[in-house]
């Protein structure tokens, strides 16, 4: 009998031992699982302050969710203003949807500067092309846009019926595909200038005609210069009348990807997109008028994680788990520098590239002639 109550004893201190630790266990790991919560507020709260402070200073993050996204697209920095906003004072909106060509076409005006500090873009006139099939190899639709590219263009152009001298520069970087728009758009080029200049207009059989040329400055990496510097300098030479500068872009949406054209007659800050900022080139910094034109090739890799979150939010009902796929949003730091393309970028750049110099030359290049 003493036996038994020993070994009793012994069983019930062991059960103890056992509870005790179990609890132990359970109590660390609510207080783990409370100092990961308060962690990841913390993060969130430093970064709502950093966002305060560059907001302070007159910058525009555009975020989707908790992550940033950049976004070179006048029309996508409009749609990421809060539905509270959305009829803000000082930009007006014009949209047109030309059935036979499926082209849908909006005119963001962006009049004031505080409208300007809300979208994170100067003041000035976006015209957004949006074309899907854009990316089809359908020679005829490709005409068919290049037509209402020259169209639109013609309109920011400043006196565009009268005889001018056109400096056209392909920025980008032509050894990276997904960069290459601005160069393959320059090498598909109607160039005049120089025989306008040695032979005179009789040589095209007309009695007008613009000037064109051209300009490929490369990038920093390979010049030791500032694109803003080579063109200033060029510029300084040939003193055109307008400059036209053509650049890949970044997109906020995986929709508009290779399927976008826009138009703007604010000019252009090379690599902003991709956030390696350099000088701008504007009419303030280089003296003539500077139209933009630019298709976005790559997309923000955190936008497609933040879409992919997005997407099983709304499927996921359970509160636990979209807490938790919230909290990971916060881990998308590291996504910020990668950028994603197409698989197919380079018959999609030689495609698109090809659409857009058509564009240029029948708006600047064939205006005059018959």
């Amino acid at each position: 009998m003493q036996s038994i109550k020993k070994n009793r004893s012994l069983g019930d201190e062991h059960s103890m031992e056992k509870r005790g630790a179990m609890e132990e266990k359970h109590s660390l790991k609510k207080e783990y699982a409370t100092e990961e919560e308060h962690s990841a507020e913390s993060v969130h709260s430093l970064e709502k302050s950093r966002l305060a402070e560059e907001d302070s200073f007159g910058g525009k993050r555009s975020f989707h969710g908790n992550t940033q996204v950049r976004t070179d697209l006048a029309l996508e920095a409009r749609e990421s203003i809060s539905e509270a906003d959305s009829e803000l004072r000082g930009v007006r909106v014009e949209e047109y949807y030309h059935e036979e060509d499926d082209i849908r076409v909006t005119k963001v005006m962006i009049d004031t500067k505080n409208a300007a500090k809300a979208m994170g873009k100067p003041v000035g006139i976006y015209v957004t092309m949006e074309a899907p099939a854009m990316v089809e190899p359908d020679e005829d639709y490709h005409r068919e846009i290049s037509a209402r590219l020259a169209e639109e263009l013609q309109e920011l152009l400043p006196d565009a019926e009268k005889e001018q001298s056109v400096l056209v520069v392909g920025l980008g970087n032509r050894e990276v595909t997904a960069d290459a728009l601005g160069p393959q758009v320059v090498d598909n080029l109607f160039i005049t200038r120089h025989i306008v200049r040695e032979y005179g207009k009789a040589a095209y059989n007309c009695d007008r005609m613009n000037q064109v040329s051209a300009l490929e400055p490369g990038v920093m990496a390979k010049t030791g210069m500032e694109t803003a510097e080579i063109v200033k300098g060029v510029v300084g030479e040939t003193a055109p009348d307008v400059l036209i500068v053509i650049d890949a872009l970044a997109a906020r949406s995986t929709k508009r990807l290779n399927r976008t054209i826009q138009i703007t007659n604010t000019g252009i800050q090379p690599g902003s997109g991709v956030g390696n900022h350099r000088n701008a080139l504007t009419m303030e910094s280089l003296g003539v008028p500077v139209i933009a034109i630019g298709i976005p090739t790559v997309v923000d890799a955190a936008t497609i994680v933040g879409d992919a979150l997005d997407k099983l939010l709304e499927e996921d009902e359970d509160p636990a788990s979209a807490r938790y796929r919230e909290k990971q949003k916060l881990n998308f730091a590291e996504l910020n520098n990668m950028y994603m393309t197409g698989k197919d970028i380079d018959a999609v750049i030689k495609r698109v590239s090809y659409t857009v110099s058509e564009g240029i030359n029948i708006a600047i290049g064939e205006a005059f002639m018959e």
